[in-house]
């Protein structure tokens, strides 16, 4: 057993002068112990020493040596063994991204790159003051300090970073492996600090969290990309994030509460319909909205029996901000004629409020709406049901189904049964109506389209 004793856990020009000597050896990854610092190493391993035999050709692609580069910086401790194996075996295969071994790495790369973006932007300076003056200037001895906790050892990586970001100002960044100082010339390191070595709140934090919070934009909120992209162990470093669960429990207060008092004596449900529909407006819960026309809302009496669901707008709904104009929507409206059912007393909205579609030449072509942007629109969903309070809910298509149930489901499986729905009231699943004007045979599109009607006939009588 060999031993490699590398300078530090991010030392990858030791590794790689290392494992270059090794693999042209042809030393096998199996009698390697890989080490940082001076550890106890394995009872009967010995210092690396190179065979004299003659150093075999070591050719390694640029892809490679990106990967280790990233790799190295990971927190596993098998990182470095795991990379000689790749260089020993075949460096090649880093082009076969179905390779077990090519995968676990490049994952850890991944897990690297995200750190490092984690780092830069959420780091938080706060000013310390220091009695004594700057000397030979007389000038107050200002140094802002930031306290960060990485998942990998990115520190380092990062500091050419925040030299070139803030390079006019007196700044150190405490970890807990190492710290960094920056004097506005030289850059240097320190061992590793605590939290409590760290200053507390200043004064400008209390400015930044008041634009913080008159910035907060309630309809702009999604909570799991959100926590994805801040996850909550950085929130205790950031002055904003303390204000984050006040903010967010204020905004669905604030929603519910205009939704509640619909229910109290003398609310107004037609306003708090109206305030909700204006807040959809600005909705930009998914990225439907940034290619969108309008949000289309629901529409009908608010104290509807039945409100009926479909997909999403069309493109004649989305250009109208009117659900169900479209050619569906006649197909529609012909079959709740015949099914005796007046579409002016029923309540009509869509599971998605934005137009979802795919640009051919001058045609938008409609695009099924995805699992995400469905969840996205749920919100407004229950806040619909909630002050309507329908006895049944009819959904119109796979889609439509999915919102109402919260789940997938098939139109098969579901279809032309009563469904008791958790939050109250009864559901109903059929197709859409879009579906029948995508039937190239006549014969069926008219079988399809009476027990089309007679799915409406059914689930109206359910609540007669």
């Amino acid at each position: 057993m060999r031993v490699i004793s590398l300078a530090s856990e991010d030392d990858f020009t030791g590794w790689r002068d290392a494992a270059r000597g090794l693999a042209q050896a042809g030393v096998p990854a199996s009698e390697i112990l890989w080490q940082v610092g001076a550890q106890p190493a394995d009872l009967f391993a010995d210092e690396a020493v190179m065979p004299p035999a003659a150093p075999r050709p070591l050719k390694v692609p640029r892809a490679f040596l990106d990967l280790a580069q990233s790799a190295i910086l990971h927190s596993d401790p098998e990182r470095f063994a795991l990379l000689y194996a790749l260089l020993a075996g075949d460096p090649h295969r880093i082009a076969d991204q179905a390779d077990p071994l090519v995968r676990r790495l490049e994952g850890m790369a991944r897990e690297v790159r995200r750190d490092i973006h984690k780092m830069r932007a959420f780091v938080r300076f706060r000013e310390v003051q220091d009695s004594m003056p700057l000397p030979g200037t007389g000038e107050p001895n200002t140094r802002y300090v930031a306290w960060f906790e990485p998942s990998h050892h990115i520190v380092r990586a990062n500091a050419r970073f925040f030299v070139e970001r803030f390079t006019s100002m007196r700044w150190s960044i405490l970890t807990p492996e190492l710290s960094l100082h920056w004097d506005t010339e030289t850059l240097s390191e320190g061992p590793g600090a605590t939290r409590a070595d760290a200053p507390g709140d200043d004064p400008v934090e209390d400015i930044w969290k008041t634009y913080y919070a008159s910035i907060f934009n309630p309809a702009r909120l999604k909570t799991g990309a959100m926590l994805k992209e801040m996850p909550r162990k950085y929130w205790k470093n950031m002055p904003e994030t303390a204000l984050v669960r006040e903010l967010v429990a204020g905004a669905r207060q604030r929603e519910t509460a205009m939704v509640e008092t619909t229910i109290r004596p003398g609310g107004n449900i037609e306003t708090a319909w109206a305030a909700l529909r204006d807040e959809a407006a600005h909705c930009t819960r998914c990225d439907l909205h940034r290619h969108a026309t309008q949000t289309v809302f629901g529409e009908g009496p608010v104290d509807a029996r039945m409100m009926i669901m479909g997909e999403q707008p069309g493109d004649q709904e989305d250009l109208a901000g009117r659900p169900f104009i479209g050619p569906a929507g006649e197909v529609f409206d012909r079959a709740m004629a015949q099914a005796g059912i007046d579409r002016a007393g029923v309540y009509l909205t869509n599971a998605v409020k934005h137009f979802k579609f795919e640009q051919r030449g001058k045609r938008r072509i409609h695009s099924r709406p995805d699992a995400g942007e469905v969840q996205a629109c749920r919100w407004w969903y229950a806040q619909e049901r909630l002050l309507v309070k329908p006895e049944l809910t009819l959904a119109l298509g796979a889609t439509a189904a999915r919102q109402m149930l919260g789940k997938a489901v098939t139109i098969a499986a579901t279809r032309g049964r009563v469904l008791e729905l958790p939050e109250g009231g009864l559901g109903w699943v059929t197709i859409h109506p879009s579906y029948l004007l995508r039937l190239p045979d006549r014969a069926r599109a008219e079988d399809e389209y009476a027990a089309f009607v007679e799915d409406l006939k059914r689930a109206a009588k359910a609540i007669s």
